[in-house]
């Protein structure tokens, strides 16, 4: 029998402390009693941060985008809206060891891996892109809707270089809806790059602000603390022995179930592999998101401080973006480091620091299909929400994990409200 209490006698646990964990909290907050148990030492999940030679810098790169309304609402509530800076985002591609830009359209029509009919190819493809059926594109592979639109040359020089950047190996097997997506929620650009949000202090000033308004209304969080069990007890779950009148849970659903959790359709994940690097010099040309095309243990060299200026932190930052299917190289911290060194001319004096974090369950692959696979936000008494849902398809992002956790605590509410 399920829990009818009013959800004002209920405790809730929350399983996991990143955007989605805390939304759903944030909007919970004074109508029940809340534990996040968050395994990490520290909130924000793939939105975490860590110090850098001055402030904070995140463990994985992160910005916004100009109509992600709910985020703007969150951060309006927690009073820290006046906190985000809009700047430009400039993008390029690293081809045979040169570093070619392609943010304004004298650049791109300068690119010389495409033809004319490439790039004529691709601008009607970027103009078009936000009136296809998202829907219809679920079962087609990136790659065979673009070699069909745009042809080989458009795919192997423009779009596999992005693709391998965000899916590794596994990027056959993306879906043309998040490809498409992806071109679309791009497409309004200026010519001295895209429009992207950031925090003055990073996106920590998100995280902390949530943080201190849920211990303000007596949230518990419980960092370093893994759920390792789970159970249902005919009247709701307990969570390591602990019996909960409500669980979320926000981690990979294949997770959950070998956690005790109900069998849900698999959702193929990815890991992530980001080294986030402190230097004395620029080494990207100015460019904010370089693309590798060249064979390389990363797929794409972010310079954050090519997008953010670098007097917020006395010293140039940039990431080295790698994802994985199975489990990284071992070594991949020292592969990583010699690449970029040998590849951008930086001398050992030359770096401050340097850190590699890794995620084994850092979000889907929206492979062909994906949308099937996506679970309702309750099944056998247990609400889910996370970067599986279907706010964060077909692309994923702090907006969609913030509307999944607003979501899955209005249907808490509106289920427990007597």
């Amino acid at each position: 029998m399920l829990c009818n209490k009013n959800i004002v006698e209920m405790d809730i646990c929350i399983i996991g402390g990143g955007l989605t964990g805390l939304s759903a909290a944030y909007s919970l907050r004074g109508k029940a009693d809340i534990t996040i148990l968050e395994k990490k030492g520290g909130l924000g999940g793939c939105l975490s941060s860590s110090k850098a030679k001055k402030g904070y810098i995140e463990d994985f790169y992160h910005h916004c985008f100009s109509g992600d309304k709910n985020l703007f609402e969150l951060s309006e509530s927690l009073g820290i809206l006046d906190e985000l800076d809009w700047l430009s985002g400039s993008t390029g591609y690293y081809v045979n060891g040169k570093i070619n830009p392609l943010t304004t359209p004298l650049e791109i029509l300068r690119y010389p891996h495409l033809t004319i009919t490439d790039k004529i190819r691709l601008g009607l493809l970027t103009l078009h892109s936000q009136k296809y059926d998202l829907s219809g594109l679920d079962d087609i592979s990136a790659k065979d809707f673009i070699i069909e639109k745009c042809g080989n040359g458009v795919y192997s020089s423009f779009f596999e270089p992005l693709l391998k950047s965000k899916f590794g190996d596994m990027r056959e097997s993306v879906s043309a809806a998040w490809l498409i997506s992806r071109i679309a929620i791009r497409s309004d650009r200026k010519t001295g790059g895209e429009k992207l949000g950031y925090f003055k202090s990073g996106y920590n000033t998100l995280i902390e602000a949530l943080k201190a308004e849920l211990l303000k209304s007596g949230c518990k969080i419980k960092e370093n603390s893994s759920a390792e069990s789970i159970f249902f007890n005919g009247s709701g779950w307990e969570v390591n022995g602990i019996p909960y009148d409500i669980l979320i849970s926000t981690i990979n659903p294949s997770k959950l179930e070998e956690k005790g959790g109900p069998a849900i359709s698999k959702i193929p994940y990815q890991g992530a592999a980001c080294m986030a690097i402190g230097l004395k010099k620029e080494v990207t040309s100015g460019i904010y998101w370089l693309n590798m095309k060249d064979d390389a243990p990363y797929g794409a060299v972010i310079g954050h401080t090519n997008f953010v200026s670098p007097e917020r932190y006395g010293e140039h930052i940039v990431y080295l973006a790698s994802y994985f299917s199975e489990k990284p190289a071992e070594d991949l911290k020292q592969i990583m480091i010699e690449d970029f060194c040998r590849r951008f001319s930086v001398a050992e004096n030359e770096i401050n620091w340097y850190r590699l974090t890794v995620e084994k369950f850092a979000g889907p692959v929206y492979t062909k299909g994906y949308k099937k696979l996506i679970p309702e936000y309750e099944k056998d008494g247990l609400f889910m929400a996370g970067m599986f849902s279907l706010p964060n398809y077909p692309e994923r992002s702090m907006e969609g994990s913030i509307i999944a956790g607003k979501t899955v605590a209005s249907e808490i509410i509106r289920k427990y409200t007597i």
